[in-house]
């Protein structure tokens, strides 16, 4: 197998520049993630706060102390999603088997792979194929690429990161061992615990860690040594599992005669979300997002009114419940209410994907309590505003502090 990766490192802060008016980017360090006093992570930070020790991960209270003096940037989650399964669109016009995530808050956002086995003949040898890819996605991803290909998601990862910044770096199918002998042992792992104990023992680049015997390494190290040495000889740990698009449905239906009632455009919509919810539940599949587009008549409307309104929510959970849709909508809707009569609604469900399953308890009537209420403080939070519901989620349970094993979270149909 040969798996391409394309690496676009602090792409969510390019994302977030490029939506800003030009020459309005603030001087001096920067912060991605929220205020420093919110109960958030740094999602991303520029060269100069991460000169003064500010870290993807780290809570913003923390990067705050480190760096008082950088500006703290609200992220917008929702546009950096359709941005890069943009990008992703893209790559899947060159591969039919891709791989990524598109959540801001995953470590692996801004890591693109594709399978490119037997592709040469369309697209040409492996370099000319990258130049091809790295031109389409340019636009999408506010810059080229870093690019790696090998015969494990592993070393083409680290080829991706070795990479420099529009280049490629090709591993020889079956010399992935041989490409990674030489670099450091930490790559291997993300415990820091590992990473320290592999130093002390005087394992520092890659190959000394291959030589090693598959059993010394799980007697020291458990479960991870066994991924770690497999992924030292440029074995596959980690197998390429091709992503599932999401899928869009879309249904809208005129209104004669254009009303203005939210009574009558809740009938509409409840037929539409019957209609959709029934097509994503005979498939198996949950909607992430829902988007209600209301085209609007302007015949007795005042001068300037907009000819559509767009009103837009992610769902607490994937779901094909239409009378959660409904409702949910709805609530959203009765705080923009439009401003003229409506001629036509359209119903969009973005991000249908399989529906999990839930293993429900035998003694337990009140199982899904837990889900009703995510629905219920959502629908409350579109009612009095984000900031005045909040939900309590236990962060760290042995923590010392009391006030350090729980923090405030949103509740917001637009978090998950």
């Amino acid at each position: 197998m040969r798996l391409l990766h394309l690496h676009r490192q602090h792409l969510l802060l390019d994302f977030a520049k490029r939506r800003l008016p030009s020459g309005s980017w603030p001087a001096g360090p920067v912060v991605l993630g929220g205020k420093p006093w919110s109960n958030g992570n740094v999602l991303d930070a520029d060269p100069a706060a991460r000169a003064l020790g500010v870290r993807r991960g780290m809570p913003l209270g923390s990067a705050h102390r480190l760096a008082p003096e950088a500006t703290f940037l609200d992220a917008d989650p929702e546009a950096d999603r359709a941005e890069l399964e943009a990008a992703f669109e893209r790559l899947a016009g060159f591969s039919p088997a891709i791989a990524g995530t598109s959540e801001p808050g995953d470590v692996a956002f801004g890591l693109l792979e594709a399978q490119i086995d037997g592709l040469e003949g369309l697209w040409g040898p492996e370099p000319a194929l990258v130049e091809r890819v790295g031109a389409a996605l340019e636009p999408a991803l506010a810059g080229r690429s870093r690019a790696g290909i090998a015969g494990t998601r592993f070393a083409a990862t680290v080829a991706a990161l070795a990479a420099e910044p529009g280049a490629l770096i090709s591993v020889p199918p079956g010399a992935e061992a041989t490409f990674l002998a030489p670099l450091p042992a930490s790559l291997l792992t993300p415990d820091g615990d590992i990473r320290a104990r592999l130093r002390r023992f005087g394992l520092r680049r890659i190959g000394q860690v291959a030589e090693l015997a598959a059993s010394a390494l799980v007697a020291r190290f458990g479960e991870e040594g066994a991924r770690i040495g497999a992924r030292s000889r440029g074995e596959e740990v980690d197998p390429f599992r091709p992503r599932r698009t999401p899928e869009r449905l879309v249904l809208g239906l005129p209104i004669e005669p254009a009303v203005a009632e939210l009574e009558a455009i809740r009938f509409v919509l409840r037929r539409l979300a019957v209609a959709l919810g029934e097509n994503l539940a005979a498939r198996g599949l949950a909607a992430e997002q829902g988007r209600l587009r209301l085209e609007l008549d302007l015949a007795f409307a005042r001068s300037g009114t907009p000819a559509e309104l767009v009103v837009e929510t992610r769902f607490p959970e994937p779901t094909a419940d239409a009378e959660a849709i409904e409702r949910l909508l709805l609530a959203k809707l009765e705080r923009t209410p439009p401003t003229a009569a409506v001629a036509r609604l359209e119903l969009e469900l973005n991000g249908a994907s399989p529906a999990a399953g839930q293993q429900l308890p035998l003694f337990v009537p009140q199982a899904l309590h837990g889900a009703r209420l995510a629905w219920q403080l959502a629908r409350l939070a579109l009612t009095y505003g984000d900031d005045r519901i909040r939900r309590v989620e236990v962060t760290d349970p042995e923590a010392p502090l009391p006030e350090g094993r729980w923090a405030w979270r949103d509740v917001g149909a637009g978090t998950r």
